[in-house]
Parts: C-alpha cells; structure tokens; sequence
C-alpha cells in the first residue's frame, strides 16, 4: 500500500506526488508451548493484561474551565474554554457518525444531514444577538476576517455611493473609529491608508475608557461612509454606548454603516443588534465557549457590502469557502449556552469579580496604591473584567515569575529595547505611568470558582509583595 510521505525518495517519486511504501509484514511465529522464557536481566515485567476498566479506574475529568497545574485562568478576555455542550455538538462531526462529514453545499443526503447542522447554528446565533433573520449570520472564520471583511466592503461600496452622488473619482471614503480599536480595525484602516483608499479618523476615549458619543459624531464628514467602535473593550471592560454613537452619526450622516466590534461583549452582557441599530457586528466564537476557528459577522439585511472573499456561492453568495460544519456546530451550540444562561452567567461574574476586588484591597489598603481601571457605572463595563493598577510594579515581571500557576494579562509588555511599553489603552486613558506599568487584567468565566479566584490572587499578591520589598531594599 502507498501513502503520501514527507520527502519524495527513488525511482517512484512522480512530480508533485511522494510514495512511502509499507511492506508486508511477516507473519508472527506460533509461541513455542511450556512456561515463558526468562527475561533478561535488568529488564522490566510486561505489566498484566488490564481487565474491563472499574470505578476508580479512569482519571478524573475535570469538568470545562476548572483550573489545572498549568495555571489558574484569570485571562478568560484572552479566550475560552470549549464548553462541554459545545464539544458535544461538534463530536459527530469528528468522527463523521452516520454520514456527518458531507459537504453543506452537496445536494444528496450526506450534505443534507450537515446542512442542518449549519443552519441550526445559524439560527442559535441569530437568536443570539436578535438577528431579524438568520440569513442575516454569515459564518467566517475569525474575528479579523469578520472586522476586515466590515471595513472593506463598507467602504468599497460607500466609494460607489460617493463617486454616485457626483463627487466624482477623487472623492476619498472617510472612516470614523476609536484609538482603542482593536487591531484587526486599525491596521486594516492604516494599510488601506497607505495605498489611499480611504481615509480615518480616531476619537479618544474619557478617562473610563468609553467612547465619546458627541466626539465620534464632531468626527463625521460629508464623505464618512462608515463608523465602527467597539462594543466593549478587553482591557478595562467599557462597555460603550454603541446605540447613541449610531443614532448620532445617522442623524449627521443618514447613509452612513455602523460596524461594531462585539468580540469581547458575547456571553457576558446583551448584545440586541435591533436594539443597538449597527447594521454589521463582529461576533467570534473563542470568546464564548466555542473552538478557535470560527466566527460569524452579523450583516444587516439591505446594507451595502461588497464581499471579501470570492469564491463558490457558500453563504447565499456572502463569503466564498465550504463551511467548516465541525466548528460551526460548536459555534452554534455555544451561542445556545450564553443565550440560555445570559442572566445566571452575568451574576456568577460579577461575583468572582467582586470577590478578586475586595482581596486586592485587603491586601494593599496602604492610600494610592491601588488603582481599579475603567468605569465606575456597572452598565457600562463588563461583568468580568477587573483591571486593576499596583503602584511602583511591574506587572510584566510578576506574572513571568507565577506563569507556571496563574494565567493573566498585564497592562504593559516588554515590546522595547527602552523598557516596558504601556498599553495604548492606558495610555488614552491618561493613566499614569507609575501606575500603567503595574497593571493586571483579570478576568473570570463562566467556570470559575471562588477557590480558583482566591487561589490566583493569592499567588498574585504574594509575588506583587516580593516585588514591592524588593524595590524598598534597593540594589
């Protein structure tokens, strides 16, 4: 039998095809009868043949988002677990159980069965986010691609609207955003620049970290075709009032496309899309329970939007490429999970929130050494997030030093010969530097337990207090 190698070897290797070939093998000699022979000196017993498995036998499972030896996870912003419905969902797609490894587009019944399982994900997520209708979801692969694919096709089609309405070739599309955009926006808005296809403006951010409404609306020109702002941000949780922004800059700007980044909002807050009136709406899967991999954009029916990637008619003709059935069936399953536990899920974060916020304060009650990031208002900042700013630490150095036990974000990364280089964030936020450079961002799940919280902080505070004594004895 042949099978595909790594490296073509011999007179057998055709162009653009290599051949490992498996010989036969030999039959095994009959064991002569009587006793085994002796084993060699030195060597090991073969252990006994194990019998079917018995209570006790398996190694536990612990259950999704329980932590392990490799660190207690306060980083759920940075990703997720898979959930265990989720995993459920995507098992009979693994293995292609009863035919489950169809093309969704196949007219026959193996692409039947799977093009059930992408239209029920479909819907789960339009439900999600209360779609109008499920074709308004159309499935990608990423965040990135899902926020490139907003701001592009915004703006090729609002530079037809542009050139239609007579201002002619030299009309540039205009692009109102936020300077704490994540980067799948502001480094395609800045290529895109560079070549002079579009043109953007950032708006800063309050001292909280939310977005401005009147400042994005002052930021609209006669030639803006689109606005997009995040809905809530990962570092400190604002979570900005995306419904007026779209009200003002419709009111300014009546054909404007409303984008928003809803990465880090799914599975902790509400996200109404009718309620926010965006017309598009990022939504990644990674964030909530399902596989890396997959994402969808919400794209309201009716917006203009050229397409991003072309190919085959998949997605009604939206976004070339056969759907990925396995992932998209976690998505979808995980999309049912944060819709039907919404209210229980937001409550249990607030209180492992609360409780890493009250051992942050017993442990250093000394006046102006703490210092808690973002907004003060609970509606306007997620439920989970905790960013939290330790005078005179490097964040950075402690949790390099607990990596092995806890798993956090800080606030500034070693991206400079010069030294720590504090977050953009922080930085528009007018945190001092003092500060910035001694900031955690914790944040807790839909797992997480006091135990793991208290365990974590523990680990935490005890290294930030190493530091701090290290610092006060000097060199």
């Amino acid at each position: 039998m042949a099978v595909p190698a790594g490296r073509a070897r011999g007179p057998r290797a055709r162009a653009g095809f290599s051949y490992l070939v498996r010989r036969p093998r030999a039959p095994l000699a009959p064991r002569p009868p009587g006793p085994p022979a002796p084993r060699p000196a030195g060597q090991r017993p073969r252990p006994a043949p194990r019998g079917p498995p018995k209570a006790g036998d398996r190694e536990l499972r612990r259950p999704a988002g329980s932590p392990t030896r490799a660190g207690l996870r306060q980083d759920w912003n940075a990703t997720t677990p898979v959930f265990a419905e989720a995993a459920r969902a995507m098992e009979p797609f693994s293995r292609g159980d009863g035919g489950r490894f169809g093309n969704p587009s196949s007219g026959h019944a193996l692409g039947r069965e799977c093009r059930v399982a992408v239209e029920g994900a479909r819907a789960a997520v339009g439900r999600l986010v209360n779609a109008r209708s499920p074709e308004e979801v159309v499935f990608v692969s990423c965040g990135t691609e899902a926020d490139n694919w907003a701001v592009l096709g915004a703006v090729r089609a609002g530079r037809r609207r542009l050139r239609a309405s007579g201002r002619g070739d030299s009309a540039v599309p205009h692009v109102v955003t936020s300077t704490v955009e994540h980067p799948a926006v502001t480094e395609c808005l800045r290529a895109w620049a560079e070549e002079g296809l579009l043109a953007f403006t950032e708006v800063g951010v309050t001292a909280e970290g939310l977005v401005d409404p009147a400042a994005v609306e002052a930021a609209v020109t006669r030639d803006t075709v689109l606005c997009t702002v995040m809905h809530s941000n990962n570092e400190v949780g604002a979570v900005n009032p995306i419904r007026e922004i779209a009200s003002r800059v419709r009111a300014k700007q009546p054909g404007i496309t409303v984008h928003t980044d809803a990465a880090q909002s799914l599975g902790k807050v509400s996200v109404d899309v009718q309620e926010l009136g965006v017309d598009l709406a990022t939504i990644v899967g990674h964030k909530f329970g399902a596989p890396k991999g997959v994402a969808a954009l919400y794209m309201r029916e009716g917006v203009e939007l050229d397409n991003f990637l072309y190919g085959g008619g998949q997605e009604r003709g939206r976004r070339g490429g056969t759907e990925n059935v396995l992932l998209v069936a976690g998505l979808g399953a995980a999309a049912e999970v944060a819709f039907a536990e919404a209210t229980a899920t937001r409550e249990h974060m607030l209180t492992m929130r609360a409780l890493i916020r009250q051992r942050f304060e017993a442990a250093f009650p000394e006046e102006g050494r703490l210092r808690f990031n973002g907004p003060a208002n609970p509606a306007s900042a997620l439920p989970n997030t905790l960013s939290v700013s330790v005078r005179d630490v490097d964040s950075s150095a402690v949790l390099a030093a607990v990596a092995d036990r806890v798993a956090a974000s800080a606030g500034a990364a070693c991206h400079s010969s010069e030294g720590p280089v504090v977050s953009r964030v922080l930085s528009e936020m007018g945190v001092a530097r003092a500060f910035a450079l001694g900031t955690f961002r914790l944040s807790v799940g839909r797992s997480s337990t006091p135990e793991e919280v208290e365990e974590g902080v523990h680990a935490l505070v005890e290294e930030i207090r190493a530091h701090l004594a290290a610092r006060l004895a000097g060199p």
